[in-house]
C-alpha cells in the first residue's frame, strides 16, 4: 500500500502553536446586532503573544432560550412545598429543611423563602432576555512576549469564561462580582509565594491588563477596565476623536495588583494598593455612540499606549480616511499602519519597543 507523504497539518501542534490557535479571534463568532458593525483582530509579535481578543457572542456560545426555560421552570418548582417524607429536589428544598430544623420556624417562613427564590429565577429569565440582545468583547494584554505571556493571557481568558458560566446560572447576566473574582485569581498569594520562596515585589508577578465590555443595538457600550488603555470615540460629525469625561471612566490597576479593603481574604494576598471597596455597578463605565457612523476604537498598547499625541493624530487620520468603510476595513487599516511602524522600528534598531497588537472597532450604522 503506497504511503502518503506527511504534511505540516499531520504533525502535532507545539505549545505555542496551540496557544495561538486557541487565543486568536474567530470571525465566525462575530455577534450580529442591529445597527452595530464590529470587527477586531490581533497580530502577535512572535508566533504567539500576550494579547487576547475575543468576541463574546452570547447567542452563539450559550443556549439562551433553554436557560430562560430552565429559570421559568425553577420559578414554578421552587413554589411547590416538598411532600411529607420526600427527598429534597433542589437547593431551595434543602434550605427549607434546614430552616425547619431551627427553633421558631413556621410554615409561613418556608413559603416566604420559596417566593423569594422563585422571584429570583424570574429575574434571571428577564436578565437572560436582555443578554440575548447584547454582544461582549474581551481584550487582554499580558506583560511580555511569547509563550509565557500567552499562558498568562490564557489564564485570564479561561478564568473569565468559567466565572461567566457561574454568573449566568446565578443571575442571568454579567455582574461586577465576576471581575472581583477574576482580579483575586490573578493576585499574588502570600502563602504560595512564601512556600516557594519567591520575591514579593511587583516584578515577580504575572501581570495582565484587561478590558471587558458589552455593546447593545442602541450604541450603549458598558465596560470595566483593569489597567488597559481607555477607549477612544471618533465622531463622524466632527471628524475627530472626542474628549470623554475620564472621571466617569473608572480604571483599576492591572489584574491582581489591587485588593479591596473589605474583602475577607485581603490579608492572604500581596496587594500593591488597597482599594476602598469591592467593585459595584457604579464602577462600570459607559460610552454611548450618539450618531450613525460614530466609532469606538479599542486597542492594546502595541498599537497606541495613549501617551503620544502624534500617534493619536495619525490613527485619527486613518479612521477619518476610512470612516465610510466597514469596521473590518477600519480595523485592518490601523493594524497595517502599526505593522509598517514596527518595520521602521526594527530598521532603526528599536525592536524592544515592538509589542503585540490588537484593534477592535465598534461602529454604529
Amino acid at each position: 500500500m503506497p504511503t502518503r507523504e506527511l504534511t505540516p497539518d499531520d504533525l502535532p501542534l507545539t505549545i505555542d502553536e496551540y496557544l495561538r490557535k486557541k487565543l486568536m479571534p474567530v470571525e465566525g463568532a462575530i455577534p450580529h446586532l442591529p445597527g452595530i458593525d464590529m470587527h477586531g483582530n490581533t497580530i502577535p509579535d512572535e508566533i504567539v503573544g500576550g494579547d487576547v481578543f475575543e468576541y463574546i457572542n452570547f447567542q452563539q456560545r450559550y443556549n439562551i432560550d433553554a436557560r430562560i426555560a430552565q429559570a421559568q421552570r425553577r420559578a414554578r418548582v421552587y413554589l411547590e412545598p416538598l411532600p411529607e417524607g420526600a427527598k429534597a429536589r433542589n437547593t431551595v428544598d434543602v434550605h427549607v429543611q434546614w430552616m425547619s430544623s431551627k427553633p421558631g420556624y413556621t410554615e409561613a417562613d418556608g413559603e416566604q423563602f420559596r417566593k423569594a427564590k422563585s422571584s429570583e429565577q424570574l429575574r434571571i429569565a428577564e436578565n437572560l432576555r436582555d443578554l440575548a440582545a447584547t454582544a461582549g468583547v474581551l481584550i487582554v494584554d499580558a506583560q511580555g512576549h511569547g509563550i509565557i505571556a500567552a499562558k498568562i493571557a490564557s489564564t485570564v481568558h479561561d478564568t473569565l469564561h468559567a466565572f461567566m458560566l457561574s454568573e449566568l446560572d446565578r443571575v442571568g447576566t454579567i455582574t461586577p462580582v465576576l471581575f472581583e473574582q477574576l482580579n483575586l485569581r490573578l493576585a499574588q498569594s502570600a502563602t504560595a509565594r512564601n512556600a516557594l520562596g519567591r520575591s514579593m515585589d511587583a516584578s515577580s508577578r504575572e501581570l495582565a491588563t484587561m478590558l471587558y465590555g458589552e455593546i447593545r443595538s442602541n450604541g450603549q457600550f458598558r465596560f470595566v477596565n483593569f489597567g488597559h488603555p481607555p477607549p477612544l470615540v471618533f465622531s463622524t460629525k466632527y471628524k475627530r476623536f472626542m474628549e470623554v469625561n475620564r472621571e466617569r471612566m473608572v480604571q483599576f490597576l492591572a489584574l491582581g495588583l489591587e485588593i479591596p479593603e473589605d474583602h475577607p481574604d485581603r490579608n492572604r494576598y500581596i496587594s500593591v494598593k488597597l482599594r476602598k471597596k469591592r467593585i459595584d455597578s457604579s464602577d462600570i463605565a459607559m460610552i454611548t455612540l450618539m450618531g450613525r457612523g460614530d466609532i469606538i476604537f479599542l486597542h492594546t498598547d502595541g498599537v497606541y499606549d495613549g501617551s503620544d499625541d502624534r500617534e493619536r493624530n495619525r490613527i485619527e487620520a486613518i479612521i477619518r480616511e476610512h470612516e465610510q468603510k466597514s469596521a473590518k476595513d477600519i480595523c485592518n487599516a490601523i493594524l497595517d499602519y502599526a505593522v509598517r511602524r514596527d518595520s521602521l522600528l526594527r530598521q532603526e534598531g528599536h525592536s524592544d519597543e515592538i509589542d503585540d497588537k490588537t484593534v477592535f472597532i465598534i461602529k454604529r450604522t
